[in-house]
Parts: structure tokens; sequence; C-alpha cells
């Protein structure tokens, strides 16, 4: 069977996550003591203790989500899943990609989130950002939506997760007013998200420029495996291609949809391996392709499911 693996960004954490994954293979808490130290924070402990509350604050949210896929892809390793297809990461999780495929070390990719997590915090006056999800309507209409309620604020089309699946983002009352307009032009159900951050919109520029000066300071490597990249939605041709896509990552959209299309009919990935706490990136997956399974692993039991599946071939939709 050929399979990829993704990893899955901010809106997974829980608290408990991984506990029944680490209590059975000691990698994990290997890897959560390593990232504590870089972050100066007891992850581990944030992670079992919570509250979710606390979780939710993306200067917490990135560093645990960019540690526990990190953790999980190690757990897998040692556990004989071997070498995918190739890669992806939703929007966060490209960064656990990164590690993933040896293109960053794990110490840089924690400098890297760490860095990425406080601009991303300070990108906006807080209460002035924000996200919205909209279910059933088409991507262009969308687009259009944003379009016709930007001006000198500003919302846009950020996140196309799955057909008929897309998230919003940028100054709060400006996603305000489109969510209200979403329903009257076919939208199933609109409604702002808990998120105070403009994730991966226009906004986040200036941030993501800062953080393109701290990539320059670090050492990119050749991937080991193709890593299909959010804003492309492609594997890029060169480490200076990735690199260059990388930058823009922050403030351009992440095209999920696209990217999982491409791991099925590029790299012809039979299935997906969800690394990482929760199912997310398992449901949009059904949303996307119904005939193409994803396993979640966020314990010893999904990852020894997921062995089993991939050494049998004998996964179902």
């Amino acid at each position: 069977m050929t399979f990829a693996v993704v990893f899955p960004g901010q809106g997974s954490q829980k608290t408990g996550m991984l506990k029944a994954l680490a209590d059975e293979h000691s990698v994990v808490n290997e890897v959560f003591a390593e990232a504590s130290d870089v972050f100066g924070k007891d992850l581990w402990a944030l992670s079992q203790n919570g509250p979710d509350e606390v979780l939710a604050d993306t200067r917490i949210t990135q560093p645990l989500m960019f540690t526990s896929g990190v953790a999980v892809w190690r757990a897998m390793q040692a556990a004989g899943i071997g070498q995918p297809a190739a890669i992806a990461g939703h929007s966060l999780g490209e960064f656990a990609a990164l590690v993933a495929a040896n293109v960053i070390s794990f110490a840089d990719g924690c400098l890297l989130v760490k860095r990425r997590a406080e601009l991303m915090a300070n990108a906006v006056p807080e209460g002035e950002g924000g996200m919205a999800a909209l279910i059933g309507m088409a991507d262009d209409d969308v687009i259009s939506l944003c379009k016709d309620h930007t001006g000198d604020r500003v919302v846009e089309a950020v996140n196309f997760n799955s057909p008929g699946q897309v998230a919003i983002s940028g100054h709060l009352d400006a996603i305000e007013k489109a969510v209200a307009d979403a329903k009257p032009r076919g939208a199933k159900k609109a409604v702002v998200l808990p998120v105070s951050v403009p994730n991966h919109s226009s906004l986040m520029r200036g941030a993501g420029v800062e953080l393109a000066a701290t990539m320059d300071s670090i050492s990119f490597s050749a991937p080991n495996v193709p890593v299909v990249q959010n804003a492309s939605a492609s594997a890029a041709a060169s480490t200076d291609e990735l690199l260059a896509s990388l930058k823009q990552h922050v403030y351009s959209p992440v095209q999920w949809a696209r990217t999982v299309e491409a791991l099925r009919d590029v790299f012809a990935v039979t299935a997906l391996i969800e690394a990482g706490p929760g199912k997310v990136l398992t449901g949009l997956t059904k949303r996307i392709d119904r005939g193409l399974p994803c396993m979640p692993i966020d314990s010893d039991e999904t990852l020894k499911a997921a062995l089993d599946a991939l050494n049998t071939e004998g996964v179902e939709a």
C-alpha cells in the first residue's frame, strides 16, 4: 500500500492528548522534553493538565501541535511503519512535515514555531482579528463574498479545506458582515470561530516577512521524501523553491483539498495517516474523497491498527 503522512495544525489540541501513546512509547515524552527546553515551558504538563482555554492560546497551541506531530512521527518510525510516498501538513502542520522529511532539524523547527507563534499573536491588535467557517458554499462564491466585504477592512478566503468547507480570515468586523451575508448566498452554516488571529490572511504579511528573516538564519536541506506544501499544493522542485513557498506560508491560503488530491493523483497514494491528536484531517479527507482512507494515530491502539492495515492492505474508507 502506498501511503502518505499528514500532520494536523491548530484546532486539534485537547487536554490529555497523546497520553495513550506516551504510556506505551517513551519517545513521545523524549520529544516533549526536548521541545520544552526550547520553548521554556513544560509542554507535556500543559498538554495533560490544560485547561482547554489555555491550550487555545496560539502561543501555546502552536508549540504543542508541532511537538505532538513530531512525537507521533517518531513513534511511528520506531514501530517500523516504513517510508511514506509523500508528506504534508495542514497550516502549522507543515513545519512538522518538514522535520519528518529531514528538511530542518527538530531544534530548528522549535525555534521557527516559537517565533511564528509570537509574530502571529502580535500581528494585529487584540480583538481586531478573527476567522469564520463557511459550510456549503463553492470556493468561488466564498471568494466573491469576501471581495464584496473587503475595503478598508479585510476579509479573505484562506483555508480551502474540502469541497463546501472554507475558512475566511481578516478583520473581525468584516468577518461578521460576511458571515451575516453568507446564508442569503447559499451557505448551510456560517459561524465565527473562537480564534483571535487572522491566520493566513494578508494581515499576516508583516509577520511573514519577519518569520522569513528567521528562516534565513537556519539550515534547510533537500527533503528525503516529497513535501506537498500548503501554498502551492505541490512538492517543490528544489530546496530554494521549497523555502520560497514556506516564506509565503503565514499569509497565503491553505490549499488543503488540492493537497490531498495531489497526494492521491501525483504520488499515487492509496491511504493517508494523520499523525497527531484528533481526527480533523481524517474528517476532511472523507469530504474530499470518500474512497481514500485516512487513519488517525494518537494512541498505541491506533498505531497498531495502522500498522496492521498497511501490512495487510486491508484498509476501508
